[in-house]
């Protein structure tokens, strides 16, 4: 079990990344610290000082991981990347957003230009950051500003006999618009300034320093205190962040973690440059003996084989703490998987190198992850425990639920024991609709506590009456019957049980369908309170599990209902717009169901089939000019009503 108070006691006193789950294992929250044992423990210490928010966020967490960072700002960034990831709950979450700031060197221009941008893209210009305090990228660019005079506007060529600009007669540009400017020299002031971001700072600190000491002599403490601060902002811009690249790198970080009785693979996901979070896998005993395991290298080898042949897209690097020996093979391995994912259209050809950094940003992440790494491996042990005890305390929930489903039904229940290498399948089953109309039906899978999107599926329901919820659902459970019997491969594999959102009137409606079909399925409903939060697991005798007293299923129904609920509002809502389009093209004389169809087929929505002109709408497919103008005649009159 993860108790909590021993837990605090092996956090470390660097900074880092801490994220606290529930009792699923669903990040719930994510932060940072500057020291992990001492920020973390300030949840679990006199929780009624608490902001209520926190307390209620605390009273659910179950278990905290955490990844360790070189530097504060360092986690900031890692942070960041995480919230946007995994988009917890309890996180504050901007709907904007931003990204931290970079300085931008042009160098893909004649004449390059240095500018503040927070938008990376791959032009071949120098980017340098992300920078986690704005105002020092501001104070650093106007110190180079005031040290070097370099060009300010946008344009890369000039006509001939231009005027220059403002900057050049107050002295902050050069004239490069005047073709006076020598290429090779004003690439040298370039050079120097992409140093000084770069790190290579000091001397000029000490300059600032010089003059900022001389300043304060002569009492001209202004002019000090703007020394002071550019010199803060040159630190500030100058510590490294490494968990995030200035180039658009796809990169998976391995490094093998070995315990007294397991090993894993760590893997840390770089994606577009952001270190995303941390995969944990274990490395299974198929039939080798565990000391040939603990082989850092077989290890590694090992899960190469395995792990990539199977993605659908492969990083551009796989970063190693140490070389293996087969690495020229696994990477003609890898680049023959890059082939086949880009002829079955799921990626675009790309090669794929296995490297082993051994400076520079990439060996600051391989290095920061494997210290990550050993503060893991001190809790490997306990963490798979854990998570085995997760996995049977859900399992034996269910298992539950299917017994006393079967027990009133009178059938036998097919439980699964913990031998066999399968989870539970559990289908939920909703339906919605706006104001009777446009009713729909949602099924979503569940294999265990991992939802199955492959197996999901969308019912339009066409028999039922409008409004009618119960005609509606089992409208959608006798479609799903009826596919299985006849050999849809898309439905063949029926469920351990049944869930469906709503209450005891739901769960007979759907038990009438099953019964029909002479089957035997467990069913069981997700009843809500009436601030539409999950209230208890409902039984067809009436019989509830009130799911406030189990924190484990109650989080596990939860996190089904909502799922399959929001599957099936998006559903119900693509179904209405498109209602809504094709209702509005029928009220237009001589535009029937073939050119209506021509027409959002050409066009793609009403609002290009307003704004378009007559010849192109004569241009679709069946159109004629007659049928244009009685389109333009429509749209304009009723623009001219006022209505829109």
């Amino acid at each position: 079990m993860f108790v909590i108070e021993e837990e605090l006691k092996k956090l470390p006193t660097c900074p880092g990344v801490y994220m606290h789950k529930d009792s699923l294992g669903e990040i719930i929250y994510v932060g940072k610290a500057i020291n992990l044992r001492n920020r973390v423990r300030q949840y679990f210490r006199n929780t009624q000082a608490l902001d209520p928010k926190v307390r209620a966020m605390v009273s659910v967490v179950a278990e905290f991981d955490y990844i360790k960072c070189a530097t504060e700002m360092e986690a900031l960034v890692l942070e960041c990347n995480l919230i946007k990831k995994y988009k917890p709950k309890y996180n504050i979450l901007l709907k904007d957003d931003k990204s931290y700031p970079y300085i931008k060197v042009t160098l893909s221009e004649p004449y390059p230009r240095v500018y503040k941008t927070r938008q990376v893209e791959r032009d071949g210009d120098k980017y340098f950051g992300p920078y986690t305090d704005a105002g020092a990228v501001s104070q650093t660019l106007k110190l180079i500003d005031e040290m070097y005079m370099l060009k300010k506007c946008r344009q890369i060529t000039f006509r001939e006999g231009i005027r220059p600009c403002l900057n050049y007669h107050i002295g902050k540009c050069p004239g490069v618009c005047l073709g006076s400017v020598n290429r090779l020299e004003y690439r040298a002031l370039i050079d120097e300034v992409m140093d000084i971001l770069g790190g290579k700072d000091q001397a000029l600190i000490k300059k600032l320093e010089k003059k900022m000491l001389d300043a304060s002599d002569r009492l001209e403490f202004e002019e000090a205190a703007r020394y002071r601060d550019y010199i803060t902002s040159l630190r500030t811009i100058g510590e490294t962040q490494r968990a995030t690249l200035t180039s658009h790198s796809d990169m998976d970080i391995l490094i093998p973690v070995v315990s007294e009785n397991n090993a894993i693979v760590s893997l840390y996901h770089v994606r577009d440059g952001k270190m995303t979070g941390r995969e944990v896998i274990p490395v299974r005993d198929n039939g080798f003996a565990l000391e040939e395991r603990k082989a850092a290298e077989g290890i590694v080898s090992a899960f190469i084989k395995q792990h990539y042949p199977s993605a659908m897209r492969l990083p551009k690097e796989i970063l190693l703490s140490a070389p293996v020996d087969d690495q020229s093979l696994l990477e003609e391995m890898l680049n023959g998987v890059n082939e086949d994912n880009a002829a079955s259209g799921n990626d675009y050809l790309h090669k794929t190198r296995i490297l082993v950094p051994e400076r520079g940003d990439k060996k600051s992440l391989v290095s920061m992850a494997s210290s990550d790494s050993i503060e893991l491996a001190k809790s490997l042990d306990d963490r798979l425990e854990r998570e085995k005890e997760k996995q049977s305390l859900l399992r034996s929930r269910i298992t539950s639920i299917i017994e006393r489903c079967c027990e009133i039904s009178g059938s036998v229940p097919r439980v699964i024991s913990e031998d066999e290498d399968r989870e539970y399948r559990i289908e939920a089953y909703d339906i919605s609709n706006m104001n009777g109309l446009d009713t729909v039906g949602a099924m979503v899978v569940y294999e265990g506590r991992k939802p199955v999107k492959s197996d999901y599926r969308k019912f339009k329901v066409k028999t039922a009456s409008k409004g009618d919820d119960y005609g509606s659902l089992q409208e959608v459970i006798y479609r799903r019957l009826k596919r299985a019997r006849n050999g849809d491969e898309g439905f063949i594999t029926y469920p351990d049980l049944m869930l469906i959102d709503g209450g005891l009137g739901q769960v007979h409606a759907v038990i009438k369908i099953i019964e029909a079909y002479g089957m035997s399925i467990p069913v069981a409903g997700m009843a809500k309170d009436d601030a539409h939060r999950t209230r208890a697991i409902v039984f067809e005798d009436g019989s509830e599990i009130n799911l406030r007293e189990d924190p484990v299923l109650f989080s596990y129904t939860g996190t089904v209902q909502e799922e399959v609920h929001r599957f099936a509002i998006s559903f119900m809502k693509g179904v209405r717009g498109k209602r809504t389009i094709r209702s509005a093209l029928e009220d237009i004389p001589g535009i029937g169901p073939r050119r209506r169809t021509a027409l959002l087929k050409y066009f793609g929505s009403i609002n290009e089939i307003k704004a378009a002109s007559r010849s192109e709408l004569m241009s679709v497919e069946g159109m004629n000019g007659a049928a244009a103008d009685s389109i333009i005649e429509f749209f304009g009159t009723k623009e001219g009503k006022g209505e829109r």
